[in-house]
């Protein structure tokens, strides 16, 4: 099929690279027009849209963690492809590797604000999007993390990003449905995905701690993300669609 999001507009914030670069090329491949967005690797963005097409695709800068960035990226998005129907919230950082009790307060912070409040901000900017622009119709997409179903030992600012966005995912997707509003909000939870972010020295370490004996594909997440933003998912709120080859089996 190439047709499964024929005529929808999807916002993938951090877009360019990875997981949210795999989200987009899944979204391009089944009709849909898409804007990415990134703070830093604008080059990556630029590279993105020439391989899509001006036509289907527009990278715009963001950092998702200011709300005047959130307002530029909708208005972009109007101006270019009149609406918005999906918004995937992909955006995020790594955090610190430290105990609770050796991590900074700034290193806190950042984590915080790129993970958590850039999708509480990006979810916010969705919802008004949706209902100014496609008569309150759509899907928010939230990519959280495995680490948002249990804790990493060395990671707690990560582990609260993840396990808070799990938990924002399923009050948004109440309060919406409650209220007649037809936008629904799922939570996608990828483990380990095969990006340039993966240690390379780990590799063999992490495969073998994984049941099916590989690694995810960045289009292994975009496929479910696909799916959830698609009219097929109709059924499916405040849902959590774990992909980690098993390890939470």
């Amino acid at each position: 099929m190439a047709d499964r999001l024929k005529n929808k507009v999807a916002i993938i914030t951090g877009g360019v690279a990875g997981i949210g670069l795999g989200i987009a090329e899944c979204y391009v491949r089944e009709g849909a027009k898409v804007v990415i967005t990134a703070n830093h690797n604008v080059d990556g963005g630029k590279q993105a849209v020439a391989k899509f097409g001006d036509e289907k695709a527009l990278f715009v800068q963001q950092d998702v963690a200011v709300e005047a960035d959130w307002d530029k990226v909708i208005k972009e998005t109007v101006a270019k492809f009149g609406k918005v129907d999906i918004v995937v919230n992909n955006a995020g950082i790594g955090g610190g590797s430290a105990p609770i009790e050796s991590m900074s307060l700034d290193n806190w912070n950042k984590t915080m604000g790129v993970n958590l409040t850039g999708n509480f901000l990006g979810i916010k900017a969705a919802i008004n999007a949706m209902k100014e622009t496609n008569g309150g119709n759509g899907s928010i997409i939230n990519v959280s993390s495995v680490a948002g179903l249990v804790g990493l030992p060395m990671a707690p600012d990560y582990s609260a990003t993840k396990g808070g966005t799990r938990m924002l995912t399923h009050a948004v997707a109440l309060s919406l449905a409650q209220r007649k509003i037809n936008i629904r909000v799922n939570s996608v939870h990828p483990g380990w995905i095969d990006t340039d972010i993966v240690p390379k020295e780990a590799r063999e370490a992490i495969i073998s701690t994984i049941p099916v004996g590989h690694m995810g594909e960045p289009r292994d997440i975009g496929e479910i993300c696909v799916y959830l933003g698609s009219d097929e998912s109709k059924y499916a709120n405040g849902a959590e669609f774990v992909v980690d080859g098993g390890v939470r089996a």
